[in-house]
């Protein structure tokens, strides 16, 4: 890691974060952890933290959780919180995404669930390797509360309609729009999102709510 990632993660990891793995059995008392009680919100695989440390500062009434494997990412994603004064309101989970939802959330408990441009394992071969799944895809499903959104996000034109596909046939979800969600004007642009206008490629959103079923 950088220094100052290093620094990010030598001041704040202890308060605001935690391994998956080190996770008491039972699901997670965000009260606790954030010292209030608040709609939880919880990111799956925020990277290096460009756009979720603005989101976090764009929405102080929200318990901010991001999940994600890289080490150094969630360093970077403290610094930069740090920086934008988003600090209160994010707590880091590093660890396996499904593990965590699967022990560690309780049901019908988050108040949305995002997921913005996964690695989108672009060969075909290896398109059983894609994050987003029918079984994940209940999972989550599970894990929010009735009118809990799920967002999602790509740049890669099949694995948008993977997306669709899989959270249309979800019986616990219905789409908030017919087919894609226009983009919000509130999820900044990152170098990466960039690199796709660049090369032609559109990007893809997706909302789907939570019905009120059991």
């Amino acid at each position: 890691m950088t220094v100052g990632q290093e620094r990010a993660w030598d001041t704040y990891w202890e308060k605001m974060g935690n391994d998956v793995k080190s996770l008491p059995e039972g699901p997670l008392d965000f009260d606790s952890w954030f010292g209030r009680s608040a709609p939880v919100l919880l990111e799956i695989g925020s990277g290096m933290g460009e756009t979720t440390s603005q989101l976090v500062a764009a929405a102080p009434e929200l318990n901010y959780v991001a999940a994600e494997v890289y080490k150094p990412g969630l360093a970077q994603l403290l610094l930069r919180a740090e920086h934008l004064g988003g600090l209160d309101n994010l707590r880091v989970l590093r660890g396996d995404a499904v593990v965590l939802l699967t022990d560690h959330i309780a049901p019908a408990s988050l108040h949305g669930v995002r997921i913005f441009f996964p690695d989108p394992w672009p060969k075909k071969k290896h398109h059983k390797r894609r994050l987003v799944q029918p079984e994940f895809v209940s999972l989550i499903a599970s894990r929010l509360e009735p009118g809990g959104v799920l967002h999602l996000a790509t740049d890669w034109e099949n694995y948008a309609d993977q997306m669709l596909e899989v959270c249309s046939g979800e019986r616990l979800l219905t789409n908030v729009y017919d087919g894609w969600a226009p983009r919000p004007d509130w999820r900044p642009v990152t170098k990466f999102e960039q690199r796709a206008v660049n090369e032609d490629r559109v990007s893809h959103d997706l909302m789907f709510r939570r019905n009120d079923l059991t």
